[in-house]
């Protein structure tokens, strides 16, 4: 597209990608900026602009603390950071490609939409129009006090993070067919906490009509899965909410809203704040900011939403990854006991390396199930409590998905379907090939950049499958087609996952004995 593209704000001229095929927009901005009294509202239009604004630049990443995530980014860091950006290879409008909504992860609490790991250019060059976004993290995100919600108009707080997903959705509605995009084809997808957020897009009512599927990398577990509760999948009530925003304030110096609003934006960062009150069964705990069941952006949790069927009927695509929430390959056992007290952020899984910590974890999670549960993993040595803890974990992922496609389909209409991503990543490894949290992103979006590892031959083949299964689901809900493995749908009757990775095709959810285990465990836990 090499002339401005016109928006409900104004003109803006994107320029060329490292594929001269492919236009990209950089920073257009889709709300106002949430400053001043804007802090903790939910997202204003975008302020007109007259002329043509240049493209070219991502915008600011939105506060959040230093991390890994954002070496090599050269972005400055603001509150007026409501940007989003766009890939399309269209050459006019008329091409109604289908669109991409991608939502970065990072706890709710870390990430940007400028990540390179994120770029969109090969998926456009697949026929897709890729966006992405930044959203509120953190506090700004996702704080909620008792004033804000009397201030409100609907006696709810905290979801302004998930209401700018909601802005981005409602400006690829009035937008996006100027650059060449179906606004009646609209996926979303992310990883990690973008993908609780498609969860929760999924279950609000905000959101109906503005998108009809939706891809969760990494996690939609069962209602009654104790995981579901500190994984990116896990929420707060709005009265547990209130009552953590108001401590947080207080810490501040300050339970006025309006002086909380004139505070210095470095003033109110988290840090890598937990939910310690947060019962999982285990020490993960999930951070103490993160989406709230307020009556309004969010009615309800998981289990009252999917038995009335409330949630937005669209096409479902979902999946875990082989080595994470806890799960590591053989040749690391080693690494991780060598290794204590292990550098890991706050709230994350454990990983279980010695017969003791394993069988401690179990009694914690399990309590009167732990020695069935030990009989079903059995381990006598250090090396075979380390294999059993990451089979099990494996085991707990596949069959929590499986589980929560059986709540998720039995009100609506359109196919579900789910993934085990199982390929070793150089990329994120380090000094293992590993299929790690996120170790799929790269061959999702085809971006394996020689910078990053030493891609083979086999990588290359992978995320080429990989790329035109996205691709192909978000042109139609069916990412079948020529020259991929066949994927069927989420069948009650079919107790399998579709392996995609290290091979691709269904396997057994889990061993039927251990299958039959973690049904009547889970049958013990409270509904979320």
């Amino acid at each position: 597209m090499r002339n401005p593209v016109p928006t409900d704000s104004g003109l803006v001229q994107g320029i060329q990608s490292r594929d001269r095929t492919v236009t990209v927009f950089r920073g257009v901005p889709y709300a106002a900026p949430p400053v001043g009294d804007l802090r903790w509202r939910p997202p204003r239009p975008a302020e007109p602009w007259e002329g043509v604004r240049r493209a070219d630049a991502f915008g600011p990443i939105c506060p959040q603390p230093p991390s890994s995530e954002l070496a090599g980014l050269d972005l400055p860091m603001s509150e007026d950071c409501l940007t989003l950006n766009v890939w399309t290879g269209a050459a006019s409008p008329d091409e109604k490609r289908p669109v991409l909504v991608w939502i970065h992860g990072g706890g709710f609490r870390l990430g940007t939409g400028a990540d390179p790991r994120h770029d969109g250019v090969n998926l456009a060059r697949k026929g897709l129009v890729v966006v992405t976004f930044n959203y509120r993290l953190g506090a700004f995100g996702f704080l909620a006090t008792a004033e804000l919600s009397a201030e409100s108009g609907h006696g709810a707080s905290g979801n302004y993070g998930l209401l700018d997903g909601i802005a981005v959705l409602r400006w690829v509605r009035s937008n996006i067919a100027a650059f060449g995009g179906d606004p009646e084809r609209v996926t979303i997808a992310g990883q990690s906490a973008g993908a609780g957020t498609v969860n929760f897009l999924a279950m609000s009512p905000l959101a109906r009509g503005l998108f009809q599927r939706a891809i969760a990398q990494s996690h939609a577990r069962y209602s009654r899965d104790p995981e579901l509760r500190y994984l990116s999948t896990s929420y707060r009530t709005l009265h547990d909410a209130e009552q953590a925003g108001a401590a947080f304030a207080k810490e501040r110096g300050t339970t006025a809203l309006a002086r909380l609003r004139e505070l210095p934006w470095q003033k109110l960062m988290g840090g890598g704040a937990v939910d310690t009150g947060v019962h999982t069964g285990s020490s993960g705990k999930p951070p103490l900011f993160r989406p709230v069941v307020d009556g309004r952006v969010l009615p309800a949790g998981y289990d009252e939403t999917y038995a009335k069927g409330l949630q937005n009927d669209v096409d479902y695509l979902a999946g875990n990854n082989l080595d994470e929430t806890g799960a590591v390959p053989d040749d690391m056992f080693e690494a991780y006991r060598s290794e204590s007290p292990r550098s890991r952020r706050p709230g994350m899984p454990s990983v279980h390396v010695t017969l003791d910590g394993f069988a401690a974890a179990a009694h914690e999670k399990f309590g009167p199930l732990a020695e069935e549960f030990l009989a079903l993993y059995p381990a006598a040595t250090d090396r075979e409590a380390a294999r059993a803890s990451s089979a099990a974990i494996r085991d707990n992922a596949r069959v929590s998905t499986h589980l929560w496609a059986a709540d998720w389909s039995r009100r609506t209409t359109r196919p579900v379907r789910t993934y085990f991503w199982t390929h070793r990543s150089a990329a994120q490894g380090r000094n293992f090939r590993r299929a790690s949290h996120g170790s799929e992103i790269d061959f999702v979006f085809g971006n394996l950049a020689p910078e990053d590892a030493e891609w083979t031959a086999e990588d290359r083949e992978i995320a080429e499958i990989m790329s035109a299964y996205w691709a192909r689901f978000a042109a139609s809900g069916d990412p079948n087609g020529p020259g991929v493995p066949h994927w069927p749908a989420y069948a009650p009757d079919a107790e399998t996952v579709m392996e995609v990775g290290g091979g691709f095709g269904p396997v057994p959810v889990a061993e039927p004995s251990r299958l039959a285990f973690w049904k009547r465990f889970f049958e013990t836990q409270e509904a979320w």
